[in-house]
Protein backbone atom coordinates (compact mmCIF):
# COMPACT_ATOMS: atom_id res chain seq x y z
CA UNK A 1 0.00 0.00 0.00
CA UNK A 2 1.37 3.39 -0.57
CA UNK A 3 0.95 6.28 2.27
CA UNK A 4 -2.07 7.50 0.82
CA UNK A 5 -4.02 4.63 0.76
CA UNK A 6 -2.58 3.85 4.55
CA UNK A 7 -4.12 7.55 5.50
CA UNK A 8 -0.38 9.29 5.76
CA UNK A 9 -0.08 12.81 4.80
CA UNK A 10 2.23 15.41 4.68
CA UNK A 11 1.61 17.90 7.22
CA UNK A 12 1.48 21.66 6.29
CA UNK A 13 4.28 24.02 8.10
CA UNK A 14 2.63 25.80 10.37
CA UNK A 15 0.82 22.82 11.94
CA UNK A 16 2.71 22.27 15.23
CA UNK A 17 6.60 20.67 15.12
CA UNK A 18 7.84 18.93 17.52
CA UNK A 19 11.31 19.73 16.13
CA UNK A 20 13.08 21.70 13.35
CA UNK A 21 16.28 19.58 12.00
CA UNK A 22 19.42 21.30 10.04
CA UNK A 23 22.85 20.81 8.77
CA UNK A 24 25.17 22.41 10.36
CA UNK A 25 26.98 24.63 7.59
CA UNK A 26 30.77 23.07 7.84
CA UNK A 27 31.95 22.96 3.77
CA UNK A 28 34.31 25.65 3.08
CA UNK A 29 33.44 24.46 -0.93
CA UNK A 30 30.09 26.00 -0.16
CA UNK A 31 30.89 28.63 2.20
CA UNK A 32 34.99 29.03 1.38
CA UNK A 33 35.58 32.22 4.03
CA UNK A 34 31.94 32.83 5.00
CA UNK A 35 31.66 29.93 7.35
CA UNK A 36 32.39 32.09 10.41
CA UNK A 37 30.59 35.04 9.06
CA UNK A 38 26.97 33.45 8.82
CA UNK A 39 27.39 32.33 12.52
CA UNK A 40 25.62 35.31 14.26
CA UNK A 41 22.61 34.73 11.41
CA UNK A 42 22.76 31.07 11.74
CA UNK A 43 23.16 30.98 15.50
CA UNK A 44 20.12 33.10 15.98
CA UNK A 45 17.86 30.97 13.44
CA UNK A 46 18.95 28.21 16.35
CA UNK A 47 18.27 30.76 19.10
CA UNK A 48 14.62 31.81 17.89
CA UNK A 49 14.00 28.29 17.01
CA UNK A 50 15.04 26.13 20.49
CA UNK A 51 12.84 29.09 22.44
CA UNK A 52 9.41 27.47 21.08
CA UNK A 53 10.64 23.68 19.70
CA UNK A 54 13.18 20.98 19.95
CA UNK A 55 16.30 21.50 16.93
CA UNK A 56 18.05 18.41 16.02
CA UNK A 57 21.31 19.12 13.74
CA UNK A 58 22.80 16.79 11.93
CA UNK A 59 27.06 16.95 12.58
CA UNK A 60 29.60 15.66 10.56
CA UNK A 61 32.27 15.42 12.94
CA UNK A 62 33.61 15.65 16.38
CA UNK A 63 35.48 18.59 15.68
CA UNK A 64 32.44 20.75 14.68
CA UNK A 65 30.42 19.11 17.25
CA UNK A 66 32.97 20.88 19.94
CA UNK A 67 32.44 24.05 17.62
CA UNK A 68 28.88 24.06 17.97
CA UNK A 69 29.11 23.75 21.44
CA UNK A 70 31.40 26.15 22.12
CA UNK A 71 29.22 29.05 19.91
CA UNK A 72 26.45 27.95 22.23
CA UNK A 73 27.97 28.65 24.81
CA UNK A 74 29.24 32.02 23.87
CA UNK A 75 26.07 33.50 22.92
CA UNK A 76 24.76 32.32 26.14
CA UNK A 77 21.83 29.98 24.04
CA UNK A 78 19.91 27.07 26.36
CA UNK A 79 20.71 23.74 24.82
CA UNK A 80 17.79 22.10 26.66
CA UNK A 81 15.91 22.01 23.35
CA UNK A 82 19.27 21.39 21.00
CA UNK A 83 20.13 17.75 20.23
CA UNK A 84 22.68 17.04 18.02
CA UNK A 85 23.19 13.78 15.82
CA UNK A 86 26.37 12.20 15.05
CA UNK A 87 25.13 12.23 10.97
CA UNK A 88 27.79 12.99 8.42
CA UNK A 89 26.16 15.33 5.87
CA UNK A 90 27.78 16.70 2.59
CA UNK A 91 25.83 20.47 2.31
CA UNK A 92 23.72 22.28 4.99
CA UNK A 93 20.17 22.32 2.74
CA UNK A 94 18.30 20.32 5.10
CA UNK A 95 15.26 21.18 3.21
CA UNK A 96 16.56 19.19 0.27
CA UNK A 97 18.35 16.08 1.75
CA UNK A 98 16.34 16.37 5.12
CA UNK A 99 13.65 13.66 6.48
CA UNK A 100 10.65 14.49 4.98
CA UNK A 101 8.05 13.55 7.84
CA UNK A 102 4.34 12.15 7.18
CA UNK A 103 1.75 11.62 9.58
CA UNK A 104 -1.10 9.36 10.04
CA UNK A 105 -3.34 11.04 12.28
CA UNK A 106 -5.58 8.24 12.64
CA UNK A 107 -3.23 5.94 14.08
CA UNK A 108 -0.62 8.00 15.72
CA UNK A 109 2.11 7.24 13.30
CA UNK A 110 4.97 9.08 11.72
CA UNK A 111 7.03 8.07 8.74
CA UNK A 112 9.86 9.38 6.53
CA UNK A 113 9.60 9.56 2.78
CA UNK A 114 13.38 8.91 1.38
CA UNK A 115 12.98 10.65 -1.84
CA UNK A 116 16.08 10.41 -3.82
CA UNK A 117 18.03 13.36 -3.33
CA UNK A 118 21.29 14.37 -6.50
CA UNK A 119 22.32 17.69 -5.34
CA UNK A 120 19.76 19.30 -7.72
CA UNK A 121 21.08 17.60 -10.99
CA UNK A 122 24.42 16.87 -9.64
CA UNK A 123 25.52 20.20 -9.84
CA UNK A 124 27.62 19.31 -6.73
CA UNK A 125 29.21 15.89 -5.75
CA UNK A 126 29.40 14.48 -4.03
CA UNK A 127 26.17 14.13 -2.32
CA UNK A 128 25.97 10.52 -0.85
CA UNK A 129 25.68 11.44 3.01
CA UNK A 130 23.36 13.92 2.45
CA UNK A 131 21.30 11.36 0.09
CA UNK A 132 21.73 8.84 3.23
CA UNK A 133 19.73 11.54 5.78
CA UNK A 134 16.65 10.04 5.85
CA UNK A 135 17.40 6.75 6.11
CA UNK A 136 19.42 7.17 8.68
CA UNK A 137 17.06 9.40 10.60
CA UNK A 138 14.19 6.71 10.67
CA UNK A 139 16.62 4.34 11.77
CA UNK A 140 17.61 6.28 14.73
CA UNK A 141 13.96 7.60 15.25
CA UNK A 142 12.74 3.66 14.69
CA UNK A 143 10.62 5.31 12.15
CA UNK A 144 8.69 3.51 8.70
CA UNK A 145 10.59 4.32 5.39
CA UNK A 146 8.95 4.64 2.11
CA UNK A 147 10.78 4.96 -0.67
CA UNK A 148 9.58 5.95 -3.95
CA UNK A 149 11.80 6.12 -6.93
CA UNK A 150 11.42 9.94 -7.35
CA UNK A 151 14.16 12.44 -6.84
CA UNK A 152 12.83 15.19 -4.70
CA UNK A 153 13.91 18.22 -3.13
CA UNK A 154 12.06 19.83 -0.06
CA UNK A 155 12.36 22.95 -0.96
CA UNK A 156 10.27 21.93 -4.25
CA UNK A 157 7.06 21.65 -2.88
CA UNK A 158 4.26 23.78 -1.19
CA UNK A 159 1.30 22.64 0.92
CA UNK A 160 -1.70 23.72 2.01
CA UNK A 161 -2.64 20.82 4.67
CA UNK A 162 -5.93 20.26 3.16
CA UNK A 163 -4.80 17.96 0.06
CA UNK A 164 -3.25 20.36 -2.46
CA UNK A 165 0.72 20.10 -3.90
CA UNK A 166 2.11 23.38 -5.71
CA UNK A 167 5.58 22.96 -7.33
CA UNK A 168 7.14 24.31 -10.41
CA UNK A 169 7.93 22.93 -13.89
CA UNK A 170 11.34 24.12 -13.95
CA UNK A 171 12.38 22.55 -11.50
CA UNK A 172 10.20 18.63 -11.20
CA UNK A 173 10.20 18.77 -15.00
CA UNK A 174 13.97 18.80 -15.24
CA UNK A 175 15.21 15.89 -17.19
CA UNK A 176 18.43 16.48 -14.48
CA UNK A 177 16.15 15.06 -11.41
CA UNK A 178 13.72 12.37 -13.56
CA UNK A 179 14.51 11.67 -16.77
CA UNK A 180 12.55 7.99 -16.84
CA UNK A 181 9.23 10.27 -15.34
CA UNK A 182 6.66 11.86 -17.06
CA UNK A 183 4.54 14.88 -15.81
CA UNK A 184 1.94 12.66 -14.58
CA UNK A 185 4.27 9.84 -13.27
CA UNK A 186 5.70 12.60 -11.34
CA UNK A 187 1.76 13.77 -9.96
CA UNK A 188 0.99 10.36 -9.21
CA UNK A 189 4.12 10.05 -7.24
CA UNK A 190 3.48 12.98 -4.88
CA UNK A 191 -0.03 12.54 -4.63
CA UNK A 192 0.64 8.84 -3.37
CA UNK A 193 3.42 9.63 -0.68
CA UNK A 194 2.66 12.47 0.38
CA UNK A 195 -1.02 11.81 0.73
CA UNK A 196 -2.15 14.54 -1.83
CA UNK A 197 -5.37 14.83 -4.08
CA UNK A 198 -4.29 17.60 -6.47
CA UNK A 199 -1.12 18.97 -7.68
CA UNK A 200 -0.43 22.97 -9.27
CA UNK A 201 2.02 23.99 -11.37
CA UNK A 202 3.90 27.18 -11.68
CA UNK A 203 7.04 27.65 -14.34
CA UNK A 204 9.72 29.27 -12.93
CA UNK A 205 11.92 30.24 -9.98
CA UNK A 206 14.00 33.41 -9.50
CA UNK A 207 17.65 34.46 -11.36
CA UNK A 208 20.10 33.31 -9.39
CA UNK A 209 18.95 29.96 -8.05
CA UNK A 210 21.23 26.92 -8.73
CA UNK A 211 18.24 24.38 -8.03
CA UNK A 212 16.90 25.60 -11.30
CA UNK A 213 13.15 27.26 -9.61
CA UNK A 214 12.54 26.07 -5.74
CA UNK A 215 9.00 27.28 -5.10
CA UNK A 216 10.18 28.34 -1.87
CA UNK A 217 11.83 31.49 -3.45
CA UNK A 218 8.58 32.59 -4.90
CA UNK A 219 5.18 31.17 -3.67
CA UNK A 220 4.34 29.91 -0.07
CA UNK A 221 0.80 28.51 1.23
CA UNK A 222 0.49 30.90 4.45
CA UNK A 223 -3.04 28.85 5.20
CA UNK A 224 -4.96 26.61 3.64
CA UNK A 225 -6.56 28.91 1.01
CA UNK A 226 -4.36 31.91 0.86
CA UNK A 227 -0.84 31.95 -1.08
CA UNK A 228 2.15 34.44 -0.58
CA UNK A 229 3.62 35.17 -3.96
CA UNK A 230 7.06 37.31 -4.74
CA UNK A 231 6.72 39.80 -7.15
CA UNK A 232 9.27 42.13 -9.00
CA UNK A 233 7.71 45.71 -9.95
CA UNK A 234 10.72 46.70 -12.34
CA UNK A 235 10.42 45.92 -15.54
CA UNK A 236 14.03 46.04 -16.08
CA UNK A 237 15.03 43.14 -13.24
CA UNK A 238 15.58 39.77 -14.48
CA UNK A 239 13.30 38.66 -12.19
CA UNK A 240 9.93 40.67 -13.67
CA UNK A 241 8.54 38.11 -16.15
CA UNK A 242 9.05 34.96 -14.23
CA UNK A 243 7.16 36.45 -11.45
CA UNK A 244 4.52 38.19 -13.52
CA UNK A 245 3.93 35.03 -15.09
CA UNK A 246 3.71 32.72 -12.23
CA UNK A 247 1.12 35.46 -10.61
CA UNK A 248 -1.00 34.91 -13.77
CA UNK A 249 -0.86 31.36 -13.43
CA UNK A 250 -1.85 31.80 -9.47
CA UNK A 251 -5.03 33.79 -10.30
CA UNK A 252 -6.59 31.17 -12.99
CA UNK A 253 -5.67 28.19 -10.46
CA UNK A 254 -8.85 26.17 -8.30
CA UNK A 255 -8.41 24.45 -5.07
CA UNK A 256 -10.04 21.20 -4.12
CA UNK A 257 -13.40 22.74 -3.20
CA UNK A 258 -13.58 24.97 -6.56
CA UNK A 259 -12.46 28.37 -4.75
CA UNK A 260 -9.78 30.48 -6.47
CA UNK A 261 -6.77 31.13 -4.05
CA UNK A 262 -6.39 34.23 -2.09
CA UNK A 263 -3.31 35.84 -3.22
CA UNK A 264 -1.11 38.42 -1.09
CA UNK A 265 1.72 39.86 -3.34
CA UNK A 266 5.12 40.04 -1.50
CA UNK A 267 8.30 42.60 -3.22
CA UNK A 268 11.50 41.15 -3.73
CA UNK A 269 14.35 42.36 -2.25
CA UNK A 270 17.25 44.62 -4.08
CA UNK A 271 19.06 42.54 -6.32
CA UNK A 272 21.82 40.88 -4.29
CA UNK A 273 25.29 40.51 -6.11
CA UNK A 274 28.65 38.59 -4.98
CA UNK A 275 31.54 39.31 -7.27
CA UNK A 276 28.76 40.30 -10.28
CA UNK A 277 26.73 37.06 -9.60
CA UNK A 278 22.91 37.37 -9.31
CA UNK A 279 22.02 35.63 -5.68
CA UNK A 280 18.66 34.09 -5.01
CA UNK A 281 17.93 36.64 -2.51
CA UNK A 282 13.87 36.36 -1.69
CA UNK A 283 11.74 36.89 1.53
CA UNK A 284 9.62 33.54 0.64
CA UNK A 285 12.32 31.92 1.85
CA UNK A 286 10.70 32.28 4.97
CA UNK A 287 10.50 29.28 7.81
CA UNK A 288 7.49 28.66 9.80
CA UNK A 289 7.88 27.40 13.33
CA UNK A 290 5.87 27.02 16.24
CA UNK A 291 4.93 30.68 17.40
CA UNK A 292 7.51 32.26 14.69
CA UNK A 293 7.84 33.30 11.20
CA UNK A 294 11.67 33.43 10.85
CA UNK A 295 12.33 35.80 7.77
CA UNK A 296 15.78 36.66 5.47
CA UNK A 297 16.22 40.16 5.41
CA UNK A 298 18.37 41.44 3.50
CA UNK A 299 19.80 45.04 4.50
CA UNK A 300 17.87 47.20 2.13
CA UNK A 301 14.45 49.35 2.39
CA UNK A 302 12.35 46.62 1.02
CA UNK A 303 13.37 44.76 4.38
CA UNK A 304 10.57 46.25 6.58
CA UNK A 305 7.77 46.49 3.73
CA UNK A 306 8.23 42.52 3.48
CA UNK A 307 8.23 41.98 6.87
CA UNK A 308 5.10 43.97 7.36
CA UNK A 309 3.07 41.94 4.69
CA UNK A 310 3.90 38.83 6.31
CA UNK A 311 3.29 39.97 9.97
CA UNK A 312 -0.51 40.99 8.53
CA UNK A 313 -0.70 37.13 7.29
CA UNK A 314 0.47 35.60 10.74
CA UNK A 315 -1.11 37.60 13.30
CA UNK A 316 -0.72 35.02 15.83
CA UNK A 317 3.05 34.34 15.06
CA UNK A 318 5.97 36.99 16.02
CA UNK A 319 7.73 38.20 12.80
CA UNK A 320 11.57 37.68 13.39
CA UNK A 321 13.48 39.35 10.41
CA UNK A 322 17.30 37.65 10.27
CA UNK A 323 19.85 39.09 8.12
CA UNK A 324 20.64 37.16 5.45
CA UNK A 325 23.07 38.65 3.09
CA UNK A 326 25.96 36.12 4.30
CA UNK A 327 23.96 33.24 4.54
CA UNK A 328 22.53 33.74 0.96
CA UNK A 329 26.38 33.66 -0.49
CA UNK A 330 25.42 30.28 -0.10
CA UNK A 331 22.19 30.29 -2.51
CA UNK A 332 19.33 29.85 -0.11
CA UNK A 333 18.02 31.27 3.39
CA UNK A 334 16.03 29.87 6.51
CA UNK A 335 13.69 27.85 4.86
CA UNK A 336 16.21 25.95 2.22
CA UNK A 337 18.26 25.42 5.68
CA UNK A 338 15.60 23.47 7.62
CA UNK A 339 12.97 20.66 7.48
CA UNK A 340 10.06 20.43 9.87
CA UNK A 341 9.06 17.32 11.99
CA UNK A 342 5.66 17.84 12.72
CA UNK A 343 4.03 16.84 16.73
CA UNK A 344 2.08 13.80 16.91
Amino acid sequence: MTPKEEGFTFPAEWQQHKATWLSFPWNPETWKDRLEKIYPSYFKFIQELSEVEEVHINVPNPSVKELIKSELAKRGIPTDNIKLYDLPTNDSWCRDHGPSFIINAKNKEKAIVNWGYNAWGEKYPPFNDDNAIPSKVAALKQLRLFEPDLILEGGSIEVNGKGTLITSESCLLNKNRNPHLNKAEIEQLLLDYYGMHQILWIKEGIAGDDTDGHIDDTTRFINENTILTAIESNRLDDNHRALKNNLYLLKEMKLLNGEKINIVELPMPKPVYEEGIRLPASYANFYICNNKVIVPTYQCTQDDIALRIIESCFPKRKIIGIDSTDIIWGLGSFHCLSQQEPYL
